[in-house]
């Protein structure tokens, strides 16, 4: 069989199992097996396929229809100057995630970082910490999790992309007792509980729920960080934080406090609450 046969085939087995991008997702998995870009594959189409190369293309096919996400298949994601291990350990990191470490970037690459410190609070993959630290081997990096899973991906990652953090597990800023930083980020779980059943099956299915889900309301852990963070926090310090859909009015009025100022957050392209900004008060 060639790769083009083979790509066919595929486009049309998605399409009939109700794919949403069967041609693309196609070309992605037919790609990977034969060690391809699409585009590379669709200049090498008459390529013949080994017979292990075949047995991939089959073994990932059955996967994907099951609803399995392209991003574990393939064990990879590509993420701002970074290449990340993503597989069942952690959530995949987001187009989102991405503009908010592009935000960070920009609001620190005129600051002297010498000396100063930088935690991923809620890591995952790493990939927040992983890709400023790489964009600023200045900034002393910690990344923090309470699942020793996923803090055994994101060292993999810190490795991964050269790259020296600092591990810690725990819950939230447990781990950081008696120290203070410069600056905190966090993307947490922010999904109520009774919205989990409502996600895509790629999600619900195959992505961790204790990195997806915060109680009843999605804002528990918003209002840890409200009353933890103050003690963790320097004066001048900043955090940056995803939220959810709608979430931001409500998230700004938790920090409406004293402790709190330039209190703000920001919506996605897609008009959807997404960003979260403030600084700790000087006293």
């Amino acid at each position: 069989m060639i790769a083009k046969e083979a790509l066919d085939k595929c486009i049309v087995f998605f399409r009939e199992k109700g794919l949403a991008h069967p041609r693309k997702e196609a070309a992605i998995i037919i790609g990977d097996a034969l060690g391809m870009k699409p585009l590379e594959l669709y200049m090498q189409h008459d390529r013949p396929l080994t017979d292990s190369e075949l047995k991939r293309c089959r073994k990932a096919i059955a996967r994907r229809v099951k609803g399995e996400p392209n991003q574990y298949i393939r064990g990879i994601v590509d993420f701002f100057d970074c290449v990340l291990t993503v597989d069942k350990r952690v959530l995949i990191p987001r187009m989102e995630t991405e503009i908010l470490v592009d935000k960070i970037v920009k609001e620190l690459e005129n600051e002297d970082l010498k000396g100063k410190t930088l935690w991923d609070v809620c890591t995952g993959s790493g990939c927040i910490g992983i890709a400023i630290k790489k964009k600023f081997p200045e900034l002393e990096v910690a990344l923090s999790d309470l699942s020793a899973d996923a803090l055994e991906a994101a060292s993999e990652n810190a490795v991964k992309n050269g790259v020296d953090v600092r591990i810690v597990k725990g819950d939230l800023l447990e781990p950081f007792k008696g120290e203070r930083a410069d600056f905190i980020v966090s993307n947490p779980p922010y999904i109520r509980e009774e919205e989990f059943s409502t996600l895509a099956v790629e999600v619900k299915n195959f992505e961790p729920k204790m990195a997806l889900v915060s109680g009843e309301t999605g804002l528990e852990i918003y209002r840890r960080f409200n009353e933890e963070l103050p003690g963790f926090l320097k004066a001048g310090g900043r955090i940056w934080m995803e939220i959810g859909m709608g979430q931001g009015e409500d998230i700004v009025k938790i920090f409406s406090g004293e402790n709190w100022e330039n209190v703000w957050f920001e919506q996605d392209w897609s008009q959807l609450d997404r960003f979260f900004y403030a600084t700790r008060k000087s006293p």
